[in-house]
């Protein structure tokens, strides 16, 4: 009797094409998670100085680091989870994070506030933050979901700054600034098991056919790629303006006579704005010219810094003034994701979008570290200011160049 043909096997469709609101949810809530007390670093900017006597420009350099460092780690978190998958970048990411918070609630020194704020936040942020997971959705979801997702992403980071600020302000005030920082730690760990919801699918069989590019040859056709180099450019100020608000915005408010809870609100209701001004982005990006969309959004950031540095300060100036930013914030991230992936595919997009990171972290560091350092030269924050409203006009023209169309690649024979 012939032996009975074993049955075929046919692959199980992968959880994001299943379920893939599952998947977005999940990515979410990792988001939501590491984007709080980072988004909550100025909380502790006046607790901590006074308690050990620091200038704001030691505390300011700490964040500048861990912005810088978030940057420099993301390309090649990046590169590691195209490589074997997210879950493993997310969960070392989310460790490191955990112990740098832990590590800021015993830092006595300088060394030491710019070893754990610093080093170990930026590291951990680099594999654990928002940039990660909406690559993975690059990869992950079905295409239709994607600028959706991109946005849901994006708003749910901006629900962590809406969430940890006045969190922070509540807890510092009952249970003390350091007990505040463990509490932040010990929370990074539930990344690890939303994480699972992000695992790469198996790779599909029969595509030996398609051509394989290296890593060294996508940076290099990035690289070469004027409109790239344009995006990237064009991000530093980014991160330039929202490090320098979200340190040293508590600060300053202080310092023109409000409170700190003012600041504490102001930030939170950036965060709120936020939610909508990212998930508009994403619903944009996908029906009008993302380089315009981003021309459009940086202009008006100047604006609305400058309406800001000119008006009377007041309760009603800050948190208008966290509307107007909040709905810019992080609405730049959908269509500069979009429009990395719109031109050089999926397949390196979390590694390439990392560098295009990189300048936004770039930004980010001297945002921080002027505005301490110049703070402490000239007793103002003003300067700096000003400085992000020259920047969100000339990052606003340097987007107009850029052409909207895939890389030119030579056809496999």
């Amino acid at each position: 009797m012939p032996a009975a043909a074993e049955p075929t096997q046919v692959a199980r469709p992968s959880l994001a094409a299943r379920a893939p609101l599952f998947v977005v949810l999940c990515g979410c809530m990792i988001a939501m998670l590491t984007f709080g007390p980072r988004a909550s670093s100025g909380i502790f900017l006046l607790p901590m100085t006074h308690e050990y006597g620091w200038g704001r420009d030691t505390f300011g350099l700490a964040i500048a680091i861990q912005n810088l460092l978030w940057g420099v780690g993301t390309p090649f978190a990046g590169a590691v989870a195209d490589r074997l998958g997210v879950v493993r970048v997310l969960w070392v990411g989310a460790v490191l994070y955990a112990l740098g918070l832990i590590a800021m609630a015993y830092a006595s020194t300088p060394g030491l506030l710019h070893m754990s704020a610093g080093v170990l936040i930026g590291f951990g942020l680099s594999g654990c933050s928002f940039n990660i997971v909406l690559a993975a959705f690059g990869k992950l979801l079905p295409e239709r979901w994607r600028p959706l997702a991109f946005g849901a992403g994006t708003a749910a980071g901006s629900f962590g700054q809406f969430l940890f600020p006045p969190l922070a302000n509540g807890l510092i005030g009952s249970i003390g600034w350091q007990e505040t920082l463990i509490i932040f730690g010990v929370t990074m760990i539930l990344v690890m098991p939303f994480a699972l919801a992000l695992a790469n699918p198996a790779p599909a069989a029969g595509k030996a056919n398609v051509p394989q590019q290296s890593i060294g040859a996508a940076l290099g056709e990035a690289f070469r790629h004027p409109s790239y180099v344009f995006l990237v450019l064009g991000f530093f100020t980014c991160g330039f303006q929202l490090a320098f608000v979200t340190t040293h915005l508590p600060a300053y408010l202080t310092d023109r006579g409000l409170s700190v809870t003012i600041g504490g609100w102001t930030l939170a209701s950036i965060g709120l704005a936020n939610m909508v001004g990212s998930l508009t982005a994403g619903w944009m990006s996908s029906r009008m010219s993302k380089r315009w969309l981003l021309a459009a959004i940086y202009f008006a950031r100047g604006v609305v810094i400058a309406a800001f540095v000119l008006l009377p300060a007041s309760p009603a100036t800050s948190i208008g003034f966290g509307i107007a930013i909040g709905l810019l914030w992080l609405s730049t991230v959908p269509p500069t994701s979009g429009l990395v992936m719109l031109m050089f595919g999926t397949r390196y997009l979390a590694m390439l979008y990392g560098f295009a990171f990189f300048s936004h972290q770039v930004g980010g560091f001297l945002g921080v570290w002027l505005g301490g350092l110049l703070y402490e030269q000239l007793g103002s924050y003003n300067f700096v200011w000003w400085l992000s409203v020259a920047l969100s006009f000339a990052s606003a023209a340097i987007n107009l160049p850029i052409v909207e169309r895939p890389v030119a690649r030579p056809q496999p024979a």
